[in-house]
């Protein structure tokens, strides 16, 4: 009988699972959407962490009987999920308050209080990183502060996938990868920072056991097999963050080898054969989802989200059976690279790479009568791709070799959106054959575990093929280069605006 593995990426918008065989091949998959984020002010975010179980719950469901698959052919379960987000439980192990998830932006003020405690520079030797408002840490001193009353009965704190782990198999577990977003981790030791604790007051009893991501965590329990459908005993590997589960997924596993991944945020992505760290801190240093191996990636905070927002506020056109954003992006076909001089800036829950800057605001410049709702739409995708450019530009200073580019997420599923990112970067991308993200990568990694695989480099060699190329266009390329270069001009001359508009302290 064929091994089968399930992946489970909880993420933001929803939680998908996929079926994979031995081979490497997707048999099925299954997506229940979340209820949509709370956001009591301005910059907040929020999520019920038993939403997400409830999703997981109903996708595993429907994965196994649309499939026809027997909980008894589930070899291995491997979990991925948005990072970052904090999931707070009491003694008994119930939910204290809802998640704050990885874009709210409310802990600015914690940021500098940490980086002043600890000192920016000893900050990023501990951690790899800056204290950024979407990281765990942060979110902790925040609720501390203002819930002191929640945060006297916090005795577990979780990141999302983890809190499904734990409703799943009950086991307190977390990867390398996903701990690396929380600053709380030693990156470059792969293990909890005494420092940043002690300096924190956050006991370390309270934080999950550290696992590499294909070790195996735990297994079904006998009420979270009740409630998921799945059969008890079934080995849970502990998964990784969805960035690195997704490069997994895409082979993004040796140094050269670089994603540009687009759906709500924005992320490039390389692997490294050691911890890089940028002094700045504009991108992130984290554990890869490997042993002895780490990434470097940047992210924009509102890629697709850019996208959707057009799409939420101004409708796209309503053509029966086909999906709204191929819509819009067919829309912009005709528009000529540069969008006649239109620019967007992709700023809409503020930005890390490479400004670090909670109160950076999303813009469109260059607004004239004579531009069109196919120039605004040709405009964001262009904005989108310039936002990513910067990330390897910061790795072009820091001599982090790009050998391929493989494109990922929703902006590798527009052939335009696909040819604009050839054309911005300058280089040729590449699309595998199977682009499943996360939850395909966290299969994987539960393969590698089970012994579906050796290792998961064997893993992705076995399974993860190039499609196709795409070529950028010399032309186009050098309108967008130019265009590119007024795009790095925005943000120093909106800032000072949009910090007044966002009401940062002076």
């Amino acid at each position: 009988m064929s091994k089968k593995l399930l992946g489970i990426d909880v993420g933001t918008g929803g939680t998908r699972v996929v079926l994979v065989d031995s081979d490497g091949r997707v048999l099925h998959s299954a997506t229940t959407e979340h209820a949509p984020i709370y956001a009591a002010h301005i910059g907040w975010a929020e999520q019920e962490p038993a939403d997400w179980w409830r999703a997981a719950c109903a996708s595993v469901r429907a994965c196994l009987s649309e499939s026809h698959t027997n909980p008894s052919e589930i070899t291995g379960i491997g979990l991925s999920g948005q990072m970052h987000g904090l999931v707070l439980l009491d003694a008994n192990g119930d939910v204290l308050r809802p998640s704050i998830i990885w874009c709210d932006q409310r802990t600015d003020a914690q940021c500098k209080a940490i980086t002043e405690k600890i000192g920016a520079r000893r900050l990023i030797e501990l951690a790899a990183n800056p204290a950024l408002t979407g990281f765990t840490l942060p979110k902790i001193w925040w609720v501390r502060q203002f819930e002191p009353e929640i945060w006297s009965r916090v005795r577990s704190i979780m990141l999302p996938k983890d809190y499904v782990r734990f409703r799943l198999t009950g086991a307190r577990a977390i990867d390398m990868a996903d701990a690396s977003g929380t600053l709380m981790l030693d990156v470059a030791g792969r293990k909890w920072s005494r420092e940043i604790l002690q300096a924190s007051e956050v006991d370390e009893a309270f934080l999950p056991k550290l696992f590499e991501s294909q070790e195996i965590t735990g297994e079904v329990a006998t009420e979270g097999a009740r409630q998921s459908g799945l059969q008890p005993g079934i080995p849970v590997v502990a998964g990784a963050g969805d960035q690195a589960a997704g490069a997994v997924g895409m082979g993004i596993v040796r140094p050269g080898s670089v994603s540009a991944t687009i759906g709500t945020s924005g992320v490039v992505f390389a692997a490294t054969s050691r911890p890089v760290i940028e002094p700045q801190g504009r991108i992130h240093t984290f554990c890869h989802a490997i042993p002895d191996r780490w990434h470097v990636m940047g992210v924009t905070q509102g890629a697709g989200l850019s996208l959707r927002w057009f799409r939420d506020q101004f409708g796209a056109l309503n053509v029966q059976g086909r999906d709204p954003y191929d819509t819009l992006c067919e829309e912009a076909v005709h528009v000529p690279a540069g969008a006649d001089g239109l620019v967007w800036t992709p700023y809409l829950m503020g930005e890390r790479t490479p400004h670090l800057d909670p109160f950076a605001r999303g813009a469109l410049v260059g607004l004239t009568a004579q531009h069109t709702r196919p120039h605004v739409i040709r405009a964001i995708l262009e904005g989108v791709a310039f936002s990513l450019r910067d990330t390897f530009w910061i790795f072009d200073a820091l001599k982090i070799p790009v050998e391929n580019i493989r494109l990922g997420g929703g902006g590798a599923r527009s052939p335009l959106w696909r040819q604009i990112q050839a054309d911005v970067y300058g280089k040729t991308v590449e699309l595998i054959a199977a682009e499943e993200g996360a939850a395909y990568g966290a299969a994987l990694l539960a393969g590698a575990g089970t012994g579906v695989w050796p290792s998961v480099e064997k893993a992705c060699d076995s399974v993860v093929r190039v499609a196709s190329r795409v070529e950028p266009n010399a032309k186009d390329s050098a309108v967008l280069g130019r265009q590119y270069h007024l795009y790095r001009k925005l943000y120093p001359a909106l800032r000072e605006i949009s910090h007044e508009l966002g009401g940062a302290p002076a």
